[in-house]
């Protein structure tokens, strides 16, 4: 069934919106500031941003990358955040249409926006989103669970939470200084969603997620940007092995299984 457009362009001004959210979260969350008050405001000069400055994206533009009362720089990282969960959000909904797991797979969307990023400024992540992220998760399989005919997909699922959860800890039990606890438990809520869609899904994230972090470690090494003894944050590596095999997984088991002779 083809998506209608409209919804696509919707679910994507949608995201942009998220993404305003996002940066809030990603800076004060850290700080364990509130995420509510007071509102959105400079950290420069602490001056309330206006509503028409508030503006998904728009309001960047508008103000030209800085603030409108002390015309301190504001970090391009903010419209970005904004624009590709909204990109986000419009390809999630490509790949999944109107259906019950929709809105549990844009959550997944925006978990992993928020906590790349978090991993990159702290190197660490907030047990104040990553455990409550469970229950949410859950809740929101939940519907796309109770109309699924093949009881072997929720099933999967929570095997493949299991499975990434006994890799990632035996991981970070063998390296300490290059996984976190933090990373394990984001490595349970990721083989929930790619467990949900198959275990090749499933497969290419734990394996890509790895490969990834091996070929950041070795890029940062050869530009001096680090040393083999500091890790790599995970967190981005996973999300983005996730992401991929979200969209790629069933094509390349395609074409895989295409080039078995029957």
């Amino acid at each position: 069934m083809i998506t209608p457009l409209p919804f696509v362009v919707l679910m994507g001004l949608l995201g942009t919106a998220v993404g305003s959210f996002l940066n809030v979260v990603i800076h004060r969350v850290p700080r364990q500031e509130s995420i509510v008050s007071p509102g959105s405001h400079c950290p420069g000069c602490d001056s309330p941003i206006r509503a028409r400055h508030n503006v998904p994206v728009i309001g960047w533009l508008v103000l030209r990358g800085r603030c409108h009362s002390c015309h301190e720089p504001i970090s391009v990282r903010y419209p970005l955040v904004e624009a590709g969960t909204g990109v986000l959000f419009a390809a999630v909904t490509l790949r999944f249409g109107i259906s019950p797991q929709l809105p549990a797979y844009l959550y997944l969307a925006a978990l992993g926006v928020c906590l790349a990023l978090i991993d990159v400024d702290i190197r660490r992540l907030p047990d104040t989103i990553v455990l409550p992220s469970y229950v949410v998760s859950l809740l929101l399989l939940l519907p796309a669970g109770a109309r699924q005919a093949d009881p072997a997909v929720p099933m999967r699922a929570l095997a493949g939470m299991v499975a990434l959860l006994v890799l990632f800890f035996a991981l970070a039990a063998a390296y300490p200084n290059g996984l976190t606890f933090g990373d394990v438990k984001l490595a349970g809520i990721v083989g929930l969603y790619l467990g949900w869609l198959s275990w090749s899904a499933l497969f290419l994230t734990a394996v890509g997620s790895l490969v990834i972090a091996a070929m950041s470690g070795v890029a940062a090494v050869a530009t001096r940007h680090g040393t083999r003894y500091i890790a790599v944050p995970l967190a981005p590596c996973l999300i983005g092995a996730g992401v991929l095999s979200v969209f790629f997984a069933a094509p390349l088991s395609s074409w895989y299984g295409s080039l078995i002779p029957a």
